[in-house]
């Protein structure tokens, strides 16, 4: 699994540098600049900052890398930061169609492309939803420039390298204040970047007056992120810290782990809510509902309501890709009319099915491992069909089965 913390939001030159903590550092930057991008060199640095050695990237342009223009705190509008937005733009690539014919010329694999054409079709998306224009018509302007399409190739390239099984981040933290762009001075977040952050838990910072996660950034995380929430429990095989071109008193950092879960770190979804209307027939059947729609686990608590009514609590646990179904499923199959949402961590034992030789013939199996545990659990439904061909009962059944396979 692969973590990224955003508590100081992301931009493409600080998950760049994040990244290239995890893999040959060498190899990346030679890749980069083989590439041979029109005026453009990838500089990597080690930096020290806070107390704390980090990765810091730059694209430098023509001998010149590109700077980020800021609000003067001295007008009306606050002070911003931005790694994107910058005084002068160089080889604009106008239209997403001029993008995309630029990246897939490039000597990259299938994948890189695919991926990097997607992550500006997000940005054209946003944009032309921000600006009330179909995808066509958009006009790219700092998103264009060359050190931001290079901010893109280099995160594809990495994702590559790194190949995890899953990617999660941290909530966004977007920053603050005013911003200086192509279309004037606008709120942080920019439009465009607060689309891409749409369905994204994301969040103010008012002792940070910058923009701190950029419409690059944004687009790259929702491309690649696969679920956003706190780190679950997990063993940090490696870790690393990509740092952004401003400097603040907190340190502007995306931090990236390399993690395994190993079975335990498994993340998912218990909804609740409470009935007072149904009856006990039409619960079970809505569990069975549940339960065929793909929810690990439902069930019922009896609870006492306002005025000392009886009713019932019902929790569905599922994961977190199901959620949306599970939550349809329970509106459309109780009376409820609201559900809660807990996010919880489960530890879990690796479980495997297998038949073994008894004194009763082939039986199933249910064997659980992990944490210094090896249990056996014999399917029930086998058990019945014994005690019913022997007339044994079920505890005997299961007692001469177990000493056999001691």
């Amino acid at each position: 699994m692969l973590y990224l913390e955003c508590k100081m939001g992301a931009a493409g030159d600080m998950l760049n540098a994040a990244l290239v903590s995890l893999v040959d550092r060498k190899r990346f930057v030679d890749k980069m600049n083989s590439l041979k991008l029109p005026g453009t060199v990838v500089e990597l640095k080690n930096e020290y900052r806070n107390g704390i050695y980090g990765n810091l990237i730059k694209v430098v342009y023509d001998g010149e890398e590109e700077e980020s223009e800021d609000v003067s705190d001295k007008t009306e509008e606050n002070h911003t930061d931005s790694h994107e937005h910058h005084s002068h733009h160089h080889n604009e690539h106008n239209s997403i169609e001029d993008i995309e014919k630029f990246i897939l010329d490039l000597d990259l694999s299938d994948k890189i492309k695919r991926d990097a054409v997607s992550v500006y079709r997000l940005i054209a998306d946003a944009e032309a939803s921000v600006h009330g224009k179909p995808v066509e018509d958009i006009h790219f302007h700092e998103v264009g420039t060359m050190d931001a399409i290079a901010d893109v190739l280099g995160v594809c390239i990495l994702m590559e390298m790194i190949n995890p099984d899953k990617v999660m981040a941290s909530p966004i933290n977007v920053g603050s204040g005013m911003v200086r762009c192509a279309h004037g001075i606008l709120p942080v977040p920019a439009p465009a970047t607060q689309h891409l952050l749409e369905g994204i838990p994301m969040y103010t910072d008012e002792s940070v007056k910058a923009e701190l996660c950029t419409p690059t950034g944004a687009a790259l995380l929702r491309y690649f992120v696969d679920e956003f929430g706190s780190m679950p429990p997990s063993i940090v095989k490696k870790a690393g810290y990509g740092f952004g071109k401003k400097e603040f008193e907190k340190l502007n950092a995306v931090r990236a782990f390399l993690c395994e879960s190993d079975g335990f770190g498994d993340r998912v979804v218990e909804l609740r809510c409470n009935i007072d209307d149904m009856t006990p027939e039409d619960i079970g059947y809505a569990i069975n509902i549940f339960l065929e729609g793909g929810a690990y686990d439902a069930f019922t608590s009896p609870i006492y309501m306002k005025k000392n009514r009886q009713a019932t609590m019902l929790s569905v646990i599922c994961n977190e890709a199901m959620r949306d179904k599970i939550v349809a499923l329970i509106f459309k199959h109780t009376t409820t009319i609201g559900i809660r949402q807990n996010l919880c961590d489960r530890y879990v034992l690796d479980r495997t099915n297998e038949v073994a030789d008894t004194p009763y013939g082939e039986v199933r199996i249910k064997r659980s491992r992990g944490y210094g545990v090896d249990r056996l659990k014999i399917e029930y439904n086998d058990l019945v069909r014994i005690a019913d061909e022997r007339d044994e009962s079920i505890p005997h059944i299961k007692d001469i089965i177990y000493k056999s396979l001691e």
